[in-house]
């Protein structure tokens, strides 16, 4: 079961009900707007939420807007030629889920609005110029910029596991690559883990055959504990990654909210459901005629810090009060 505490709400409810109480004015001319994501389709009860922030907006599916969304089984490796065929059918604006969706979109076109959602380094990724002048076609909504994030996460471990020395963090490359192709290298995120007095030791995760052997290595390395950055690759493999962390009685913390639901001990990061609600605001100001140059790119507008206590009394671990007293959710 799972209580929640103080400014929880569900997403969908909590930013419909902060959307404008009167419908936006319905365009007279119909558009197209290209979904590029390495995610299945959503069930029709996922998309619920967006589907009814599109009518609050004035788009209903099939009548002014027409989504275009190609998918291909091989995900990620196959981002390039979806973003060019999204391109070829001449489409009025792309939304873009994830940096490599961002990134492959931003690649096949430079005169189609871009909107971007959880991209970590828009910046330093090439797709734009500056947060507040992003100066081409792309914008959006930044998973995080800098490194406050993943110094929060590590904060946040410190505090329930006061002991622990080594741990690892687990990254895939694409999740922070550039336009030209090389990976943007965080250099403060070392600086931040040697200030809390962690040993961090690295592995990259590029697909889902690398997991094991990113879990068994670093379980060779004598890690305390294990922090996942919430991206496409370690997302579709947070149960494999929560259960080998619990197995070996490992603290495990992630920046992705539905790690904790799948049994990581607690997750701290921007609400997912809440930021891709918010990037629909810019989707639908460029299917209206806006210029992503002339947008700022936005932070998330919420974070949740999530505690799972059945994990916590697996691992024999007392949650400091004052943790369990900052969490939007504890899960039990």
């Amino acid at each position: 079961m799972q209580r929640t505490r103080r400014r929880r709400l569900l997403f969908a409810a909590g930013a419909l009900a902060a959307a404008p109480l009167v419908r936006a004015q319905a365009p007279a001319e119909k558009r197209t707007l290209g979904i590029l994501s390495p995610h299945p389709k959503a069930t029709a009860q996922q998309s619920a939420p967006y589907n009814a922030r599109f009518k609050q907006l004035g788009w209903t599916i099939g009548r002014n807007l027409v989504i275009e969304r190609p998918e291909d089984p091989a995900a990620e490796a196959a981002l390039p030629a979806m973003a060019e065929a999204l391109v070829r059918k001449r489409i009025d604006a792309i939304w873009a889920i994830g940096p490599e969706a961002a990134l492959a979109a931003a690649r096949a076109t430079r005169t189609i609005p871009i909107v971007f959602w959880g991209v970590p380094y828009p910046v330093e990724q090439g797709l734009v110029r500056s947060f507040g002048r992003p100066g081409g076609n792309v914008t959006g909504v930044a998973f995080f910029a800098g490194v406050e994030l993943v110094t929060k996460v590590l904060e946040i471990f410190r505090q329930i596991a006061p002991q622990a020395t080594r741990i690892a963090s687990l990254a895939t490359p694409s999740a922070s690559g550039t336009m030209d192709g090389k990976p943007y290298q965080v250099p403060m995120i070392d600086d931040a883990a040697q200030s809390l007095g962690f040993d961090l030791r690295k592995y990259s995760v590029s697909n889902a055959g690398d997991i094991d052997a990113a879990l068994v290595a670093a379980l060779a390395d004598g890690v305390q504990g294990i922090v996942v950055y919430g991206t496409t690759t370690t997302f579709r493999q947070r149960y494999r990654i929560a259960e080998f962390a619990n197995r070996h009685r490992l603290v495990s913390g992630s920046t992705q909210e539905r790690f904790a639901d799948a049994g990581c001990l607690f997750a701290y990061g921007p609400s997912t459901g809440n930021t891709l609600l918010q990037s629909m605001g810019y989707v639908d100001k460029v299917l209206r005629g806006a210029n992503p140059a002339n947008l700022p790119v936005e932070l998330p507008e919420r974070y949740e810090l999530a505690v799972n206590l059945s994990t916590a009394k697996l691992l024999q671990l007392a949650i400091p009060q004052d943790v369990l007293l900052r969490a939007d959710r504890v899960i039990e």
